[in-house]
């Protein structure tokens, strides 16, 4: 899997436990960190969703302050489906049943070690489209291509 990593400063530390995490995982064939000191979170929560639309990277993992404003940014690129996850219940599901191709994370809200576990399960957890979930997913994206 190809993932995309960024922050804003409010969101290096975590980001940085998070990058090297994903770069040990057998999972993980590439890691793009597209932080920029220079770079805003709606720039690199945009250039990172971007990625996956232009099929450069599958995934992206995006760390700001709360994860709500790279959330926010990165929905705004037609085609991504980016989430904001604290908890392993939201972190699965995001995928399983909203194929969501962006996990958004707060420095300021949660601890390393457990959004390391948040991004276990994130990167485990794969979407079935004939699933109940799968209509809704063609829902959403039929309105999007209007």
């Amino acid at each position: 899997m190809r993932i995309v990593i960024g922050a804003p400063a409010n969101g290096v530390v975590l980001k940085d436990a998070i990058r090297t995490y994903v770069e040990a995982s057998e999972r993980v064939s590439t890691v793009v960190d597209v932080s920029d000191a220079e770079l805003s979170y709606p720039a690199l929560s945009i250039r990172a969703a971007q990625m996956i639309v232009d099929g450069e990277a599958d995934r992206a993992i995006l760390v700001c302050g709360t994860g709500l404003g790279t959330a926010i940014a990165a929905n705004k690129v037609r085609g991504i489906r980016a989430v904001t996850a604290h908890d392993l219940v939201t972190a699965r599901g995001a995928v399983e049943n909203y194929d969501a191709q962006v996990l958004c994370m707060g420095q300021n809200v949660i601890a390393p070690a457990y959004a390391l576990l948040l991004v276990d399960a994130w990167l485990d957890a794969r979407h079935d489209p004939a699933g109940s979930y799968g209509p809704k997913i063609d829902e959403i994206r039929d309105y999007e291509a209007r």
